[in-house]
């Protein structure tokens, strides 16, 4: 579980104060929840996002444990540091937007005709409930050709997931190479 403490001034020089300690910013929210406002140590945060099996994780703040998905972050634009994170309670129950990542496998035969694989959506926005969400959404590539595309439309999402996006979205297609 992840560690985090609250963050009792909001104020500009407390949070240069918290970064050069080496803490990430972070905001907890939730439906029907009051906003905490959090830090977390930078690198044990990475660490353990890199190594966690779900979208949704724990982390423990001011004594309480909340299970939370992350749903926005920033980035510094010249080092590429991660400076805030935005993190949603996950409420059992209710039907929240979430970002899916999308995985593609397998080899693409238009891969051999000096085509390049296009992620076109990297992460797809759905709607469901944390019981419902899945940890990404696989798409299988292997019979995709130049000039072919994955579509929203054929995708199957799992039962009690939905995606608002206009169906005619591509999400992975096969460019031809110049």
């Amino acid at each position: 579980m992840l560690e985090g403490i609250v963050r009792d001034s909001i104020t500009k020089a407390a949070v240069k104060a918290l970064r050069k300690e080496g803490y990430l910013i972070a905001n907890i929210y939730g439906k029907g929840l009051e906003n905490i406002s959090a830090a977390f140590k930078r690198n044990d945060f990475i660490k353990y996002l890199r190594n966690k099996n779900t979208l949704a994780f724990d982390v423990s703040v001011a004594g309480k444990t909340l299970k939370v998905v992350v749903q926005e972050y920033q980035k510094c634009p010249i080092t590429s540091d991660l400076l805030h994170v935005d993190l949603m309670v996950a409420q059992a129950g209710v039907r929240t937007s979430y970002k899916v990542p999308v995985v593609a496998t397998g080899s693409a035969k238009g891969l051999k005709n000096k085509g390049l694989l296009m992620l076109h959506t990297r992460r797809l926005p759905v709607k469901c409930t944390i019981e419902n969400l899945p940890n990404n959404i696989t798409i299988d590539v292997a019979d995709l050709d130049t000039g072919d595309n994955v579509l929203l439309r054929d995708l199957t999402l799992p039962e009690g997931v939905d995606c608002y996006l206009d169906p005619r979205v591509p999400i992975v297609g096969v460019i031809k190479a110049k």
